[in-house]
């Protein structure tokens, strides 16, 4: 999920582990915890020259069960080591820092695997993306209750009852939603296979999940054998289908698919991707369509474009569809949202 909403659980987790102990200082180490598989997307780029593969690097290692076992040893050896000394002496113990750490790492790809992007858990062993798809990457009535939770429990000294309360409320009510947006995916999915059996659309593979910001507004996709069909729907919607179902060709034959870096994009949408020409010659685009259309009326308007052309015998990529989507764009979406 979204940087802020791990650093938050990662917060939570130094609160639980050495909250009592260390106070507030839990809570900075546990944010720093939850920060650390991030990184990736930085020691991606440092690693590979290519976009590509740089891209492919985040929630990789950095994001798996091994990394989390091994980072949290090492932190939690050296944290004690210049931890314990002074007036601090005997305070906590080597386990205390290793749990800590552990426990804010590890739930940093946990949290991750309930998005759509998916989580390589298992990585260097296995490339398989673990996703649930059944909350958006940043979705603020997960994050702002829990948020609201530890800013209030800063208020309290370290061993009073309110900042353990405080703190299980904000574990308690972000846990119920994410409950919540499991029964929503369970109803979503139901309606889009009955409105997919009523056009009479045949399709091998179907996922959906919520857009960005909210769990109302679902995007699903179901895959033919050469088209995609895409709807949204809304919770708040009137009819009880989707209003359209929108089909887009896969060209799949206009880029070979023996290159790695072709490969390496297919792996990344998980299969499901389109490819257009461009204007320009020897530049397509290729569209991820595991994440939902701007608007639903403009198949062309997929939010996870990349334009790729060959350069010196490699595929480069580069963002295609506009980082800042214009007003009209985002008042469609919101008008989406509340069923219009």
């Amino acid at each position: 999920m979204d940087s802020l909403t791990q650093i938050v659980l990662g917060a939570a987790c130094g609160e639980v582990v050495l909250g009592k102990k260390i106070g507030n200082k839990a809570l900075f180490f546990g944010a720093l915890g939850g920060t650390l598989p991030d990184l990736d997307v930085f020691v991606g780029r440092w690693l590979y020259s290519n976009e590509i593969q740089a891209m492919a690097f985040h929630r990789g290692f950095m994001h798996s069960i091994p990394f989390a076992v091994i980072s949290s040893i090492l932190l939690g050896y050296f944290l004690f080591w210049s931890f314990d000394r002074g007036s601090r002496k005997g305070l906590t113990t080597r386990k205390n820092w290793i749990s800590l750490f552990f426990w804010s790492i590890f739930t940093h790809p946990i949290l991750d695997c309930f998005t759509a992007y998916g989580t390589q858990l298992f990585a260097p062993f296995s490339s398989y993306r673990v996703a649930f798809d059944n909350i958006s990457v940043a979705d603020p009535l997960y994050t702002v209750p829990f948020l609201l939770s530890l800013i209030l429990l800063l208020f309290f000294k370290r061993n009073s009852k309110p900042r353990r309360s405080i703190l299980n409320f904000g574990i308690v009510v972000s846990s119920l939603y994410m409950l919540t947006t499991f029964i929503n995916k369970t109803y979503i999915s139901t309606v889009f296979k009955s409105s997919l059996e009523n056009q009479k659309i045949v399709y091998s593979r179907f996922r959906c999940q919520p857009t960005i910001f909210n769990n109302v507004l679902w995007y699903g996709i179901a895959e033919s054998k050469s088209d995609y069909y895409v709807a949204l729907y809304s919770i708040f919607d009137e009819s009880d289908y989707p209003k359209k179902w929108q089909r887009i060709p896969k060209n799949h034959n206009l880029i070979s698919t023996n290159d790695k870096d072709i490969q390496t994009l297919i792996w990344f949408s998980n299969g499901f991707y389109s490819v257009t020409e461009s204007a320009e010659l020897g530049v397509f685009i290729f569209k991820d369509l595991r994440y939902p259309l701007m608007d639903e009326n403009d198949p062309n308007s997929s939010v996870f474009s990349f334009s790729i052309e060959k350069v010196n015998k490699r595929w480069i990529a580069a963002p295609f569809y506009p980082e800042n989507p214009d007003e009209d764009d985002v008042l469609k979406f919101w008008n989406r949202i509340k069923g219009i």
